[in-house]
């Protein structure tokens, strides 16, 4: 397996994530963690449609973060399991995961028997 293609699709993907989560999210750095957000509208005595537009973007907004988030993590796991020494292999049953399913997905954890 050619982990230095593998490590550059995960640097990319890690890439296009973070400005994804930008976009819907803030970056909590007490936590840790992102949080989705709505974009604030700063004018005074915002009428009842602006709050509920608003409200509804942030329901979205955290819906998509929480994906994204998830994501995120998973391709930051993969590349330290990359510089451990340990990527390809399956976190349930120890098994190798397919270059197959690696192509199609770098930051798999499980092969294809052991995935949810």
């Amino acid at each position: 397996m050619n982990t230095t293609l593998m490590k550059e699709k995960l640097q990319t993907e890690k890439v296009t994530l973070e400005a994804e989560l930008a976009e819907h999210g803030r970056f909590n750095a007490e936590t840790g963690n992102w949080t989705g957000s709505a974009i604030a509208n700063s004018s005074e005595g915002a009428d009842v449609n602006v709050a509920a537009d608003t409200m509804e973007e942030l329901g979205t907004n955290s819906a998509i973060v929480e994906e994204l988030e998830a994501r995120y993590k998973n391709v930051l796991h993969a590349l330290q399991k990359i510089e451990e020494g340990s990527y390809g292999m399956c976190e349930v049953g120890g098994e190798e995961i397919s270059e197959e399913r690696l192509a199609a997905n770098p930051a798999a954890r499980t092969c294809v028997e052991h995935a949810a």
